[in-house]
């Protein structure tokens, strides 16, 4: 294990020390896409890439809220059915933002272009079933809010008073176009200040400079690396692994959506395993994850990472429910592909480094890298040839 670990260290410290900061659409990012894809080359894989255009940024589209939100509020005393229209536009536009789909809040905005790479191990014919691995490339900026546990809490909760103000905003709006009560337009002054904050966090955020994320994520774009050399050497007979290195998750997850969007139909009863920082704590696996709606992890992936916790209680491992974000899991289930996130939260739920500045190379962990290394190793024997040929989910009827 030593030497694997070694060299997963290596690859972390090329993405986030060499390289460092890895913004989506930027430089950086390309350069790690380019490392990654590199590296798959020189073991001597066929290297893919999906282009697409991206936003750049997590932030940009809720500026676009905000601001129309506050022009929802300038329009009403004159304008209340378009104060009310664009009330509504904000609301269904926030709602398919934060369950990640297209909406107008991205199409308002300029595209900038990012990438994929990938490659695939196993055989060319005769596949069975398909296994996803992934881990993203870019990383994300600094922003006051996540600066601290307790600003990070503060702005969970800003943010939920502000979305239902929003609510609230477009509701009697509706009402007021019909009925003119004059008591509507001042109330709804609570909306246009949580917009202004809205907008104020945004531009904020996008001020701020990317983080080296060796943390969040270049642990997984290394570990895909690693793993990929050790499948390579050993492929599975009857399953085709994807070795997926993404971009732009950090903006609203568009490579993930990208990939499963053009490579879906090409799979047999695929599953997917998506990493993300594994460098400080862990393992743990998500049970659920979400922002404004909950999105379950398949139960099957579940109950096999609950199975190989149980079985090697030296590695730590154990479940996490988390709150206020999420994780290229959901775009695989989107994709109606079942999927599970190995991820290296603490045990309450706090993502060591998370957005920060101190994500270096220097905080990893390497007794927490050998756990993780060591459950991931398994989850991927266990869903490929591994034990019987078939994945859990498979032995327990539960193939899709």
């Amino acid at each position: 294990m030593n030497n694997a670990i070694d060299r997963w260290l290596n690859h972390v410290k090329v993405l986030a020390d060499d390289i460092g900061p890895r913004g989506p659409t930027t430089e950086g990012e390309d350069r790690g896409l380019e490392y990654c894809a590199q590296g798959l080359a020189e073991l001597g894989l066929e290297v893919r890439e999906d282009r697409f255009g991206s936003a750049g940024s997590v932030f940009r589209p809720h500026l676009v809220a905000a601001a129309g939100i506050l022009l929802a509020f300038a329009a009403y005393p004159t304008l209340p059915w378009l104060a009310a229209g664009l009330g509504w536009l904000v609301v269904v536009s926030e709602v398919l933002e934060l369950t990640l789909r297209p909406n107008p809040l991205q199409w308002v905005l300029p595209r900038r272009p990012s990438r994929n790479v990938y490659a695939t191990i196993g055989p060319e014919s005769g596949i069975q079933r398909d296994l996803i691995l992934m881990g993203h490339v870019d990383s994300q900026r600094t922003p006051k809010i996540f600066s601290t546990v307790r600003w990070l809490r503060a702005y969970r909760a800003f943010s939920s008073v502000a979305f239902a103000s929003f609510c609230a905003l477009a509701v009697v709006y509706s009402l007021g176009a019909l009925y003119a009560w004059p008591w509507i337009w001042p109330a709804s002054s609570l909306a246009a200040v949580c917009a202004v904050g809205l907008a104020l966090i945004c531009i904020e955020a996008e001020l701020s400079p990317f983080t080296a994320g060796a943390n969040d994520n270049a642990t997984a774009a290394g570990l895909i690396l690693t793993l990929a050399q050790e499948l390579r050497a050993s492929p599975p007979k009857a399953t085709r692994i994807w070795l997926v290195c993404t971009g732009c998750e950090e903006a609203l997850h568009e490579g993930a959506r990208a990939f499963f969007r053009r490579h879906r139909g090409e799979m047999t009863a695929p599953r997917a395993l998506v990493l993300e920082m594994l460098g400080c704590s862990g393992p743990a696996w998500l049970e659920s994850e979400g922002i404004v709606l909950r999105v379950p992890s398949d139960p099957a992936l579940r109950a096999l990472a609950a199975d190989i916790a149980a079985a090697h209680p030296e590695l730590g491992a154990y479940p996490i429910k988390l709150e206020g974000g999420v994780t290229e899991m959901a775009d695989a289930l989107a994709a109606g592909i079942p999927a599970i996130t190995i991820i290296g939260v603490t045990p309450d739920g706090l993502g060591p480094y998370w957005h920060l500045p101190t994500d270096t190379v220097d905080k990893l962990d390497r007794a927490a890298m050998e756990r993780n290394y060591g459950f991931v190793r398994k989850m991927v024997a266990a869903l490929s040839d591994g034990g019987s040929g078939q994945p859990a989910g498979d032995r327990q009827g539960d193939r899709p």
